[in-house]
């Protein structure tokens, strides 16, 4: 039985060395193929994309939902058969405090609003003030005859 010391004594007796050191040239370094890079850089912009696409649906957005909210329940009390009669904007009551409804069409406006407090017409009130939402409708403004228009509810934020 050899002991260790011996073992490393003849290691060292033949020249060999304990490590050997190997020299690499700038051409036996490590590199990525463009097209597994391209894939990885587009892989990493998708993920990126998706997490701030989800990122941003996940905010609250009570304005624009109170607007939405609005504009459902005016549509239902405005609508016969699919079509708007601007005759039925007298009997809506706007939802909630300082709610205007607007509806569009043919040249013509309707407004119907909550109260002194309401918003004005588009070309007086501050858009950063308030939240619409919109849609468009079929609108008859005569007998036999509609017209395509727009019924929106403009909501103070």
């Amino acid at each position: 039985m050899v002991r260790d010391s011996a073992r490393r004594d003849e290691s060292n007796a033949t020249g060999a060395s304990k490590r050997p050191t190997a020299t690499f040239s700038t051409a036996d370094r490590a590199a990525v193929e463009p097209t597994a890079a391209l894939v990885a850089v587009v892989v990493v912009g998708l993920a990126l994309g998706l997490y701030a696409g989800a990122f941003g649906d996940a905010a609250p957005d009570d304005d624009r939902s109170a607007a939405r909210a609005a504009l459902d329940r005016v549509e239902e009390t405005v609508t016969v058969g699919g079509v708007v009669d601007p005759n039925r904007m007298r009997r809506v009551e706007a939802p909630g405090t300082a709610t205007a409804i607007e509806l569009e069409a043919d040249g013509e406006r309707w407004l119907a609003a909550s109260g002194p407090d309401a918003p004005g017409p588009p070309e007086v009130r501050s858009p950063d003030a308030v939240a619409v939402a919109e849609r468009r409708v079929t609108v008859r403004v005569a007998p036999g005859r509609n017209v395509r228009g727009t019924l929106r509810a403009v909501v103070w934020r």
